[in-house]
């Protein structure tokens, strides 16, 4: 039996909010461009166009209420990280997006895994 805080669990429960995030993008009118974007300085959970600004979306997800909510789990020195994997996705493109912003999705599960509360905050670099 796998411990709660165990590595497994923990990619489970990011994966299953991923999901969960991803669902209510779409919703909302977002087109999503890829999901899990790595490189050498990290990863961007989700990237996705609205309208016409390319959006990062960092999404963070917690079972419990224990230790704050999941979006204020990203911290200044988080935000900064994440302007820099942005940066160096944009470098990337053969064009660049006219404009761009950083959204964190915030997911809290409850028993069976249900949604008990989403967090959806725009431009929290502004």
């Amino acid at each position: 039996m796998r411990a709660n805080g165990s590595p497994e669990r923990r990619r489970e429960t990011g994966a299953r909010g991923e999901d969960i995030a991803e669902k209510h993008l779409l919703r909302s009118g977002y087109c999503i461009v890829e999901r899990n974007y790595r490189c050498r300085e990290g990863e961007l959970d989700i990237i996705a166009w609205q309208d016409d600004c390319l959006v990062f979306v960092e999404v963070r997800t917690r079972t419990g209420g224990g230790f704050g909510t999941p979006e204020e789990s990203v911290t200044p020195l988080k935000r900064d990280r994440l302007a820099l994997l942005a940066d160096a996705y944009i470098q990337g493109l053969d064009e660049p997006p006219e404009s761009w912003r950083i959204e964190v999705v915030g997911v809290e599960l409850g028993s069976g895994g249900r949604v008990v509360r989403l967090e959806h905050i725009e431009n929290v670099t502004g």
